[in-house]
């Protein structure tokens, strides 16, 4: 006899269906305007990500897993890796500075591992169609972000590498056109392989990255398991020991999978337009605001609260200390707060071991904290409340309402040119500015999506191995 679970449809078909069938030109055009954007923001952090701290280190262990290869790695146009290897580097990069695009009420990152897994892949096969690398893009983040939605309760184990290995298996069964088989197959295999852990979000150590980098190599090595015959498990979402059993708390599935007929995930993806972990940005806002507006400095400051809700506290309400390593850094509020106070903004110079140190923006930390409301949405970012206490017994009050760069709030062309220009002059690569906003731009209209991206000089070799 059928157990109840059983007897249900199967989320694994559901989702793999959903991504197989996925046309570009069938995509509604806000859909499509958002994909090239995110890709385009993707892949400029990830040629900044190149100067992430401990970035040398993760390219010397992936060099060491086999040298040469066909896959370039961003922002290294000399450099082509293994596949796998080169998937590993370019998550890492592409979130190694938590600057990569964000969908907040799912709590995941899905550029990172996405894009990652489809460069490496676009690069082990034969040339892929600019219109399928980008349907591709779309079904990954389908996915991903449906995992996400279906998981109503607080985070348990880091979602962008646990929901996005899922995503990248989904991503790379729709680029290559798979079978339904292998393609479900591969999504057994990717349960094998999840792992995420927010330890590394609470300590705020580069295991948080090497994650989400872990999650694009294993999406490789589920879809080759799959594709050399192995079987994988059926029940990879809703078995008895499957995702949501282990890594959530529990699962909405049904309503998340409803809402995938209707697709605009993609439109749902927030930009980041700081540096740092996405439940900074509304204090970092409010504080410029308050400069700005109310005449807030830092010698006028008393203390600093920003009421907000339980996601926001547990994410980056944690306090700035001496000697602290820059993922903790991006992910602490108090020291965010002060740079912003102190410089004016957060970018992407704020976290060298001599900026960290600065005794001027410690002692301002000390001031500023994050206090949780009662509000009982587990991923809520809005709505918050800085209250600047003075020196001279006022208070200056700022309201937050949207996050800079949500959909509510996007960036703008000139905003997200800006951006990318900064990440690759971080690089040493501005002058590819150009050249690489043209090249995703022609995505659509390419034969072959990975040799329009080598030559924007991101990245460097042809892509594949010579026939």
């Amino acid at each position: 006899m059928k157990s109840h679970t059983e007897m249900e449809p199967n989320p694994a078909h559901v989702l793999v269906d959903h991504a197989l069938a996925l046309a570009w030109p069938r995509l509604p055009a806000r859909d499509r305007e958002r994909t090239l954007a995110f890709v385009h923001d993707s892949l400029a952090v990830g040629v900044a990500g190149r100067q992430a701290a401990h970035a040398e280190a993760v390219l010397a262990v992936a060099r060491s897993w086999g040298e040469g290869g066909v896959a370039p790695v961003l922002g290294r146009p000399g450099l082509a890796l293994p596949a796998p290897s080169a998937a590993f580097v370019n998550a890492f990069q592409i979130h190694g500075q938590e600057f990569d695009c964000v969908h907040e009420p799912a709590v995941l990152h899905p550029m990172a591992t996405v894009l990652s897994a489809l460069l490496a892949e676009a690069a082990r096969g034969g040339p892929v169609a600019g219109e399928d690398l980008l349907a591709a893009v779309v079904a990954g983040v389908d996915v991903a972000v449906t995992l996400g939605l279906a998981a109503p309760d607080a985070l348990r184990f880091f979602r962008p590498a646990t929901a996005g290995i899922f995503g990248c298996v989904a991503a790379i069964a729709r680029l290559r056109r798979l079978p339904r088989a292998i393609a479900l197959d591969a999504m057994g295999h990717a349960l094998a392989l999840v792992s995420g852990t927010m330890q590394a979000h609470v300590e705020g150590k580069p295991a948080l990255p090497i994650q989400v980098a872990n999650a694009a190599r294993n999406a490789l090595v589920a879809v080759d398991l799959a594709v050399a015959g192995i079987p994988g498990v059926t029940r990879p979402f809703d078995g008895p020991f499957g995702y949501f059993a282990l890594m959530e708390t529990r699962a909405a599935l049904a309503p998340a999978l409803a809402r995938l007929a209707s697709g605009g995930r993609i439109a749902e993806v927030s930009w980041k337009p700081f540096p740092t972990g996405r439940a900074g940005h509304g204090g970092i806002v409010a504080i410029q605001r308050l400069m700005r507006d109310q005449g807030l400095t830092a010698g006028a400051l008393d203390r600093l609260d920003y009421h907000a809700p339980p996601l926001i506290a547990r994410l980056v309400g944690r306090p700035a200390t001496a000697a602290m390593e820059p993922g903790y850094a991006r992910l602490c509020l108090a020291y965010l707060g002060a740079v912003t106070l102190l410089r004016g903004t957060v970018g992407l110079g704020d976290f060298t071991r001599e900026r960290l140190d600065d005794p001027a923006v410690l002692a301002l930390a000390e001031r500023i904290r994050v206090v949780p409301d009662a509000n009982p949405d587990q991923a809520a970012f809005v709505p918050a409340r800085a209250e600047a206490r003075l020196t001279s017994g006022g208070v200056l009050v700022q309201t937050v309402t949207a996050q800079f760069g949500s959909p509510d709030w996007p960036l703008g062309e000139a905003e997200r040119q800006d951006k990318a220009r900064a990440c690759l002059a971080f690089a040493g690569l501005e002058a590819c500015h150009d050249r690489l906003s043209a090249a995703v731009m022609a995505l659509p209209g390419a034969a072959d999506s990975l040799a329009c991206l080598v030559a924007s000089g991101i990245m460097g070799g042809n892509g594949r191995p010579a026939d």
